[in-house]
């Protein structure tokens, strides 16, 4: 019995540290920038994978990225006024074809493949009067105040 229950102690921590090991593994992974798109005046999409998954780390990483995110991919593009809004998109399973009314289709592209599917991981959006607003999907909205510090906003 002693070596059965030492055997399942074992496992159990083997099991542990290989599931740790992957989380690491998960979290510490490049995001990979597969496309850019501009659609109409400030509004911009970025095509992502291996975004990161809390909404600190997907704030954290635009903190840290939107200068090479402007300087290599001319993102964000504001209008004439200085608003912008940018999407970070899941590329997925790449590009598809349109299915008439549920898929994301990009203009700058030629059909039949120019479509993905919708599934907004995170969006940066830029006025005036609000400031910078933090959107992560699945999560919760924030703002950068005046001193830099990111605020927490609730959605109504």
């Amino acid at each position: 019995m002693k070596i059965k229950y030492k055997l399942v102690s074992y496992a159990l921590l083997l099991a542990g540290i290989l599931l740790s090991i992957y989380a690491l593994w998960l979290t510490a992974r490049p995001v990979k920038i597969v496309s850019i798109h501009h659609r109409s005046s400030g509004f911009s999409d970025v095509l992502v994978k291996s975004f990161p998954f809390t909404d600190k780390s997907k704030i954290n990483w635009w903190l840290k990225n939107k200068k090479i995110l402007m300087e290599k991919y001319h993102v964000p593009a504001p209008d004439k006024n200085g608003n912008f809004d940018l999407t970070f998109w899941s590329y997925g399973e790449g590009y598809k074809e349109t299915d008439g009314y549920d898929r994301l289709c990009f203009d700058d592209m030629k059909p039949p493949l120019n479509c993905i599917e919708k599934d907004a991981l995170f969006t940066v959006n830029k006025s005036p009067n609000l400031g910078t607003v933090f959107t992560v999907y699945n999560g919760g909205d924030y703002r950068l105040d005046k001193d830099g510090n990111i605020v927490e906003i609730s959605r109504k």
